[in-house]
């Protein structure tokens, strides 16, 4: 699942990188699949609607750029990349290890002795439509709205303790700030 320019339209759509063309598209999809692009993942830079859109709201200036993404990125990689021929170990090095390992972050990206149990659960055939409406990200917008997926993050352990059952939020809030450590890659 790749944006491109006719994803989104007028004042949402504004990020950065802007968006690109289909065939920008196809070619990040055939350097990912050739192994040069090695990690992929989200910034999630999103807002609610009165804070993305200033006022007036069609002002391309005021616009804050970014939308919300995290929640989407491994159900698209996995709907996607499979359809491209992207194995699971792939995918998992790509949204995992890599990342953990180019941010010098010792104890994430792997299910092993000494790691952090950080852990997705995800159904592989479930399908579901992206409806921003039922995200739980605070963003009322998502450029991926109407988009088919194949596969759905169901739960999620963050260092063991569980932060998401069947798809909703539970418990307090337990994320921390990690200082990439000096000297990291």
């Amino acid at each position: 699942m790749a944006l491109e320019d006719s994803s989104a339209h007028g004042l949402g759509g504004k990020i950065n990188p802007p968006l690109r063309p289909r065939d920008d598209v196809e070619a990040l999809w055939e350097h990912l699949l050739d192994g040069t692009v090695d990690w992929v993942v989200s910034d999630h830079a999103c807002c609610r609607e009165e804070v993305k859109f200033g006022e007036p709201e069609d002002d391309v200036f005021l616009a804050k750029a970014g939308f919300g993404g995290a929640g989407y990125l491994l159900p698209g990689l996995l709907t996607e990349g499979t359809k491209r021929g992207l194995s699971l170990g792939r995918i998992a090095a790509l949204t995992s290890w890599n990342p953990a390992r180019r941010y010098g972050l010792r104890t994430k990206g792997s299910l092993a002795p000494g790691f952090d149990a950080d852990i997705a659960l995800v159904d592989p055939g479930r399908a579901w439509t992206v409806r921003a409406a039922e995200s739980e990200s605070t963003q009322q917008y998502t450029p991926f709205e109407g988009f088919e997926l194949t596969a759905q993050v169901t739960d999620t352990f963050l260092r063991g303790n569980h932060i998401l059952r069947a798809g909703k939020v539970v418990g307090p809030p337990l994320g921390a700030y990690l200082h990439r450590p000096a000297g990291a890659a």
